[in-house]
């Protein structure tokens, strides 16, 4: 996918001066000026690409735009490069050779079992959550609206012991930890790979015309942005603890309850890597997050995702999903991806190469390493013993040296109040 790599350097250039010359001397190919700015073997190849991801294809557009600048009079040459820039961002990462023979099945790396659940039986989160007075999400429109939940006592308790037991374990290996913003500009949540616009955007937009960040990744790598570093500093790793909005929903039964909410926290690991340390480095956060799976004692399988899961930005994604009891189905826990330079490009990330002293443009690198919905979700499901949940022997320390979580007597039960009468 060498192809796509040009493709992206044209991302760079300057409308305002001599693009089209520069997009003839960019291509594979070296064009002339009786040849297309890209070739049509070309764009077969970068439609092929975003066809096989389940990308938006907009390559016939990009090709009445090559064909307009043959065509072009100068008068509108200038408007024409700048369509053609747009479009060009538009298009999806390069995506992993191995990937290509998947088609859209995942395949199934390897499979971790701690425990054993019956087949029928289990009870689901929310109804242990509820009896035993640790959570709400039912009735809640007079007070936060649809998706949203609240935990309380010993279940907020466990929420806050997960994401410092995954920090601790993350500063050990070297991930720096940055306390970061919510509310981003939308340029950067873009040059991310998330889309601001349309119909199926996830994206919380604020009247400011700034938006809530789906995820610390975005904040990260915008702290990075227009930053040239040195070789020696790579690879950079940074870890941060954030609240994610979602405008998604879902009317899934399996997906019911806090699987799928409009905001939740979570712990993100990102990383800026050489292209030379890029696929060592995403081992490194993948076994992290398995890791960290398996202190907790939950069962979980990793997978290596095709083409068609992969969004915009990732060249290749692993995913791991837990076994839950209750729902008796797998669910997504987390993820790590290889952007390589897809946002780095974008947010002109870069780093000084040691060995010529020339400017290039760095790998980026995200993973989950706890999501906690989902997680509680499956903690709570495979450590319910009868009226009370064990709680992990990793996060005890964390709790208050408390082994298990039982019914909450101190916190009210949360009424909905309808109208409230002035005196």
């Amino acid at each position: 996918m060498k192809l796509l790599t040009n493709v992206r350097k044209l991302l760079l250039l300057n409308c305002r001066q001599s693009m089209k010359q520069r997009l003839m001397t960019t291509t594979i190919k070296k064009a002339t000026h009786d040849q297309p700015v890209i070739t049509s073997a070309q764009l077969d190849e970068l439609e092929q690409n975003a066809l096989m991801r389940h990308h938006k294809n907009n390559v016939p557009r990009i090709r009445q735009l090559v064909e307009a600048l043959q065509l072009s009079r100068h008068s509108t040459e200038e408007d024409t490069l700048q369509q053609l820039a747009a479009e060009l961002q538009q298009l999806p990462n390069a995506t992993h050779p191995r990937l290509v023979a998947y088609d859209n099945q995942p395949l199934e790396l390897a499979k971790y079992e701690h425990r054993l659940h019956p087949e029928v039986g289990a009870k689901q989160f929310s109804e242990l959550a509820r009896a035993l007075n640790l959570y709400r999400m039912e009735h809640l429109g007079n007070y936060t609206g649809h998706k949203s939940y609240y935990l309380m006592g010993q279940l907020a308790m466990l929420e806050q012991a997960i994401i410092q037991y995954a920090l601790q374990s993350l500063t050990r290996n070297g991930f720096k930890l940055i306390s970061v913003p919510d509310i981003l500009p939308r340029d950067i949540i873009e040059s991310c790979g998330m889309r601001t616009e349309g119909e199926r955007t996830q994206v919380y937009k604020l009247d400011t015309g700034e938006c809530l960040s789906g995820t610390s990744e975005m904040a990260l790598a915008g702290f990075f942005a227009n930053r040239q570093l040195t070789e020696q500093e790579l690879p950079l790793k940074v870890t941060a603890v954030s609240r994610c909005y979602r405008a998604e929903t879902s009317g899934l039964h399996e997906e019911k309850g806090i699987y799928r909410v409009h905001q939740f926290t979570k712990v993100e690991m990102f990383a800026i890597a050489s292209p030379e340390q890029s696929e060592s480095t995403l081992e490194e956060i993948k076994n992290l997050e398995i890791d960290l799976f398996k202190k907790f004692g939950i069962n979980f399988r990793l997978l290596d995702m095709p083409p068609c899961e992969l969004g915009a930005p990732a060249y290749q994604k692993y995913d791991i999903e837990a076994w839950l009891p209750g729902r008796q189905m797998w669910g997504e826990i987390s993820s790590c991806s290889n952007c390589t330079d897809y946002q780095a490009k974008r947010l002109n990330i870069t780093y000084k190469r040691a060995r010529d002293r020339a400017v290039v443009h760095a790998h980026t690198l995200n993973g989950t390493a706890t999501a906690i919905p989902r997680l509680l979700i499956s903690l709570i499901e495979s450590y319910q013993n009868g009226d009370c949940i064990q709680i992990p022997e990793v996060l005890v320390p964390f709790m208050n040296v408390q082994h298990s979580i039982t019914k909450n007597k101190k916190i009210p039960e949360t009424k909905l109040v309808k109208f409230i009468r002035s005196a």
